[in-house]
């Protein structure tokens, strides 16, 4: 398996530092609003590569943070005349729950920054005993210059950095040694959530919250650290000279950042407003549509977002459901004939069946190639594809019920890994349409067409589409 580095620029074969295991850190929200789809694409693209991980056999130590003390959450907490943990752990629950309906896995650990304060303050010692970092007035900024690997993720010259600054005066800035020195700690203001520290009541800066959650659960080195290709600077950056300088060990392997998503081909921002949060996309789609579109396209690849994409993600989706809806009925089928339930065992299979099982392990080695390759799951979901063409074709009512549950298996197999639900989910009529469904078969059995046709017209209305089928009446919502 090969993954991007974008530390080294290259693919690399990923060797874990302890075999037959993964730790992968990756960069959570800051929780201030409910999430937008910005925010979505890592969560789902690393929830992704952690199923294929696991797929593979690896025990997978997947730590992802929820920021809970920031600006942003403080100003939203002050808006709203309540305190900042009110704010965080409202939102925290509302990410949880869009990421349930993204079926993005929970992680092993959601650390909150709050709860790492102690390690956060040992640390800072600890580089402040090191010369790596100083104490101004209760600010303790980082040395950037004593760090001499310093830009080397995010391939930035050290002073063409700092000529960037030289024009730099906001306040505090006169009081660092060099422009470049970030933030590890900070005073309190009036009405912010502080604690004590030996340089000042205050909080934590953003970077050194990272760096000590990802040393807390996952040790001082880590196999993969990932987030978006916005965080590689100067987020990841100073993370990467925080942890070393302090550790004395490389933090991680492997850095993985996907790509920007843009909204019909510009920038996604409330002042052009054109920024969605999941929620608003959820009043529109399933957000099985909204993972398969972020799943559409490689994870390094920049991603526009549109409506027309959106339409021909939810009908690529659909076409897998429903050939996997076709299997099940023909299991179904096949187990009202022989009256028991159907096994997805090849040996019930005939000569013909086996032959094309064996010719059916293609799409699976396609799919395993395509995500081997640094989780290119654009060329996965095309393998899928074959598969479904495979099905449609290959599996027909003169099959076997267990070839037909064993080509359904492998479709939702592989679409688990992708994290795509192609199972219809079950939904239960309201008591009048089932009496219309049953009248309308009651009529048609009459011979009363013009009143089954009235029927049919009047479900349709109500956003009923009725099927009918050898196997009897189905329905979907339109």
């Amino acid at each position: 398996m090969k993954l991007y580095n974008t530390l080294t620029k290259r693919k690399e074969e990923f060797v874990p530092i302890e075999p037959g295991k993964v730790s992968i850190y990756v960069c959570g929200p800051t929780v201030y609003n409910l999430i937008h789809i910005g925010n979505a694409r890592p969560m789902i693209v690393f929830d992704t590569a952690r199923r294929y991980m696991e797929y593979k056999g690896y025990e997978v130590n997947y730590v992802s943070n929820f920021t809970d003390v920031d600006d942003k959450i403080i100003n939203k907490a002050i808006e709203e005349g309540v305190s900042a943990d009110v704010i965080s752990t409202r939102y925290i629950a509302e990410c949880k729950k869009d990421m349930a309906d993204m079926n993005v896995r929970p992680a092993t650990t959601h650390p909150l920054a709050t709860q790492e304060i102690p390690g956060m303050i040992d640390m800072i010692t600890n580089l402040i005993e090191q010369g790596y970092a100083y104490d101004v007035n209760g600010t303790v900024y980082f040395r950037t210059r004593k760090f001499k690997e310093y830009g080397k993720l995010s391939h930035k010259n050290l002073d063409d950095l700092r000529s960037g600054f030289r024009d730099l005066k906001v306040t505090g800035e006169d009081q660092k040694e060099d422009p470049l020195d970030f933030v590890l700690w900070k005073p309190k203001k009036d009405g912010e959530p502080y604690w004590d520290a030996p340089w000042s009541k205050g909080r934590p800066g953003w970077h050194i919250e990272c760096s000590v959650m990802a040393k807390h659960y996952l040790g001082d080195t880590i196999d993969i650290h990932a987030g978006g290709e916005d965080l590689v600077f100067p987020h990841h950056e100073n993370e990467i000279a925080q942890s070393e300088c302090s550790n004395g060990v490389p933090f991680a392997h492997y850095w993985l950042h996907n790509a920007f998503l843009n909204i019909d081909n510009r920038k996604m921002s409330k002042s052009l407003g054109n920024f969605f949060t999941v929620r608003d996309i959820k009043e529109k789609y399933d957000l099985m549509v909204l993972r398969f579109f972020m799943l559409s396209a490689h994870y390094r690849s920049p991603l526009n977002f549109s409506a027309e994409i959106m339409e021909s993600s939810k009908n690529a989706l659909e076409r897998m459901v429903n050939s996997v809806d076709r299997l099940n009925d023909l299991i179904k089928a096949a187990e009202a004939k022989q009256n028991g339930t159907v096994a997805a065992d090849a040996s019930l299979c005939t000569e013909e069946e086996q032959a094309k099982l064996e010719e059916m392990k293609q799409y699976r080695a396609k799919f395993e190639e395509a995500m081997d390759d640094d989780i290119n799951t654009a060329d996965a979901i095309a393998a899928v594809f074959e598969l479904i063409k495979f099905a449609n074709t290959e599996v027909t009512e003169a099959r076997t019920g267990s070839f037909a549950a064993l080509v359904r298996k492998e479709i939702l197999t592989l679409c688990d890994i992708l994290g795509l639900i192609v199972e219809r989910k079950a939904e239960v009529l309201d008591e009048e349409i089932e009496q219309l469904i049953a009248e309308r078969q009651a009529a048609r059995k009459a011979k009363n067409f013009a009143r089954a046709d009235e029927i049919r017209d009047q479900l349709q209305a109500q956003g009923i589409i009725l099927e009918d089928t050898r196997e009897g009446v189905k329905w979907k919502r339109a």
